[in-house]
């Protein structure tokens, strides 16, 4: 096993590339301010949690598209009514995928394919410690490539 080979196992967990302490929502959020905290942030996904930390589901920017006739050029409040008044509970994902942030980035990968999903919240102890997306696995692969 070459150099290289052997560096890119010991970071294949799921702790070396995931995002720490994810932004998180909580599920009586309103969806607008959801929406401004995906925006601003250019997220494409929130973990919803309950006041105490524990993860209850996520919600993603597909689902307010999904869920609200969404259009940032039409200002009609028709429109952005459902924004102002639905909260992410409503239309959020319950009891997404997790992963432990000890798994491998194999395992990871191989979990997303499976439920079809490009990002899975890092759990330990029913708490949010993080978040890795298909992002962090190809961050990953550049690395490695890199290293040859």
């Amino acid at each position: 096993m070459t150099l290289a080979e052997k560096k890119f196992h010991q970071k294949s967990a799921v702790l070396d590339w995931m995002t720490q302490d994810p932004t998180t929502v909580t599920g009586d959020a309103r969806l607008i301010e959801a929406y401004n905290l995906m925006k601003e942030n250019e997220f494409r996904r929130l973990p919803v949690v309950k006041r105490n930390g524990e993860l209850i589901g996520i919600v993603t920017m597909s689902d307010i598209y999904q869920h609200v006739p969404f259009f940032p050029e039409d200002p009609e409040i028709e429109v952005d009514l459902p924004l102002m008044t639905m909260t992410v509970q409503e239309i959020m994902s319950w009891g997404p995928e997790t992963i432990g942030p000890n798994a491998t980035i194999q395992e990871a990968a191989e979990l997303m394919l499976e439920a079809q999903v490009s990002g899975l919240p890092v759990v330990e102890h029913d708490r949010i410690v993080g978040i890795i997306t298909e992002s962090d696995i190809f961050r990953l692969v550049i690395e490695s490539w890199s290293n040859d």
